[in-house]
């Protein structure tokens, strides 16, 4: 009896514990694939934004404001006695031979050139390129006889200056005087007038600029290399994005004024820039416009968003090729940074490829 107890005691216990052995070992399996499932094949990523691999052209861009207007202003100073009797009305365009106002009833018409007169002209006189400017126009205006426009004032100038008196009403004199014309490079167009009638024709009297419009654009002096002479740019003026030429880029730095009139601290210089359509201004004589400038174009280049470079730990960038929901790291060499995107190139990059991207 005791026996036969003791007996099934054991067998109790034996198969208890090869309970707890078949209840370690599964523990053990269980743990083991817990464990093995972080180093294995891990499950699918959940989805993230991605961005197409594309060849493109990229280019170093600047966006600028600028004032629409007609350029600079330049002011006109009487240079004879007498009282003003007639003025020009603002916005008037004015060209050679043109009176620009009147002194004593006797008009002061246009003369084109660049060189001041700084003496009076007449038959006798040293040779100068001032009496050549005078021929110049004399001859523009169909008063001639002298030959060849020359630095010689002869007897036949002098005759010339006679007919081109006669015709504006003024004593015949055949002399030139330094305060007889109005001198400017070519048309003009009235911005401003500073003259009264009946004051003295010796003051200021009014301020010109050009007759035809341009966009001013004060761009900082750390990027006034991507402004070149005869370079194209884009103008975005009244909602609508027209092209332009720059036609004078500054190399004197000014404050830090900007478009508006505010100081950054940053130096400027002012680049001007002509509207190949000036039409698309409309009727409005100043309004602000944008100009985009460009420079350094990469054609046919690799690119991403600027949101899919990675800055990798030992220095340099990566992006993450997305294949069907598989990822790998590919190692690229930046270029060019261009409106959101990058210029790229790596070892198995392509066109077409995705890259996970922020942006």
């Amino acid at each position: 009896m005791n026996q036969h107890r003791t007996r099934r005691r054991t067998r109790w216990f034996v198969a208890a514990a090869a309970a707890v052995v078949v209840l370690g070992t599964t523990a053990v399996v269980i743990m083991t694939q817990v464990a093995s499932g972080s180093t294995g094949a891990a499950p699918p990523p959940k989805p993230v934004a991605t961005a197409e691999v594309v060849k493109t052209d990229l280019s170093e861009e600047q966006d600028a404001g600028g004032q629409l207007g007609y350029g600079k202003e330049t002011p006109v100073a009487g240079r004879k006695n007498g009282t003003v009797t007639a003025l020009p009305s603002t916005g008037d365009v004015i060209g050679r031979g043109r009176p620009v106002y009147q002194v004593d009833a006797k008009p002061v018409p246009l003369f084109y050139g660049s060189l001041p007169f700084y003496r009076e002209l007449s038959d006798g006189v040293s040779n100068g390129p001032d009496v050549k400017q005078l021929e110049e126009n004399l001859a523009a205006l169909g008063f001639g006889g002298f030959g060849t426009p020359d630095e010689k004032f002869t007897w036949a100038t002098a005759a010339a200056v006679k007919r081109w008196q006669k015709s504006l009403g003024l004593d015949q004199t055949g002399t030139f005087g330094q305060g007889d014309v109005v001198l400017a490079p070519g048309e003009i167009r009235v911005s401003s007038v500073s003259a009264q009638l009946g004051g003295p024709a010796t003051g200021d009297v009014l301020k010109y600029s050009g007759t035809g419009r341009v966009v001013e654009v004060k761009l900082d002096v750390a990027k006034q290399n991507l402004a070149a002479k005869d370079a194209k740019v884009s103008v975005v003026v009244n909602g609508r994005t027209t092209t332009g030429t720059v036609t004078e880029v500054g190399r004197t730095a000014e404050t830090g004024k900007d478009a508006q009139g505010q100081d950054d601290g940053k130096p400027k210089v002012i680049v001007r820039v002509a509207l190949d359509d000036p039409g698309v201004a409309g009727a409005l004589d100043a309004v602000p416009v944008s100009v985009r400038f460009t420079k350094n174009v990469h054609k046919g280049v690799l690119a991403v968003p600027v949101g899919a470079l990675l800055a990798l730990a030992e220095g340099g960038y990566a992006v993450e090729v997305d294949e069907n929901g598989k990822r790998r790291l590919v190692a690229v060499r930046t270029g060019l940074f261009s409106g959101g995107k990058v210029e790229v190139g790596g070892d198995g990059l392509g066109a077409g490829m995705r890259v996970v991207t922020t942006s």
